[in-house]
């Protein structure tokens, strides 16, 4: 049997291909069944980081779902831990949708241990809160970052450090992370030797799911 064919929405308009990519190619690392096409949508540079962003992507991220759809794909990945316009395409289309926030959320409810959110948004995901309830008891956004684009900066990543560490002292036995672009810097890493717990990465979440759910 071939490879299964996963389209893969990034919502950070980019024109580096390798960028563009890095998400899919951790999905066929951790999962060398899977054939990723990746692509972005259009007019967003710096992704998605609040409610208007959010907003404006929906639409854009419904509408190549349905190209990606029609283009033969057996299931379309929204990574994004915002989850945008995840359940209006889960609803239209007839393969599976799977975004990376209720991905990462339901892994770390399986722990039973509270849980901390990690993200870029001052606002944790619906899709994360819905999952977690009575699990989550602390959320945080490392100072001084907008966009992922701040992530990759050593100052960044020095704030995402120290925003792990007001989760645990919050009560946080695992973290969330509520960004696919800590993905992309390798944050699980860098907070799991600092803070020594469990830290649920979203692209690895959303990948799971989806061999999960194709096999």
């Amino acid at each position: 049997m071939g490879k299964r064919r996963i389209g893969l929405i990034r919502v950070l308009t980019t024109p580096d291909t390798k960028l563009l990519n890095l998400h899919g190619e951790l999905v066929m690392k951790y999962f060398p069944s899977f054939e990723v096409v990746s692509q972005c949508i259009p007019d967003q540079p710096e992704g998605i980081h609040d409610e208007r962003t959010e907003k404006i992507a929906a639409p854009k991220v419904l509408a190549l779902a349905e190209t990606m759809e029609l283009s033969g794909m057996e299931a379309v990945i929204v990574s994004c831990a915002g989850d945008p316009a995840v359940h209006e395409a889960s609803c239209r289309l007839r393969i599976p949708v799977i975004g990376a926030g209720r991905s990462a959320a339901s892994a770390a409810r399986i722990l039973g241990q509270p849980v901390g959110v990690l993200g870029l948004t001052r606002n944790v995901p619906e899709a994360i809160v819905r999952i977690l309830q009575d699990l989550l008891v602390a959320d945080a956004v490392p100072e001084g970052v907008e966009s992922t684009l701040d992530l990759m900066k050593p100052e960044g990543i020095e704030a995402m450090l120290s925003a792990g560490e007001f989760l645990v002292k919050k009560g946080a036995k695992a973290i969330v992370l509520a960004c696919t672009g800590m993905s992309t810097i390798g944050a699980e890493g860098i907070l799991r030797e600092k803070l020594s717990i469990p830290i649920i990465d979203p692209v690895k979440a959303q990948s799971a799911a989806a061999w999960t759910i194709l096999g």
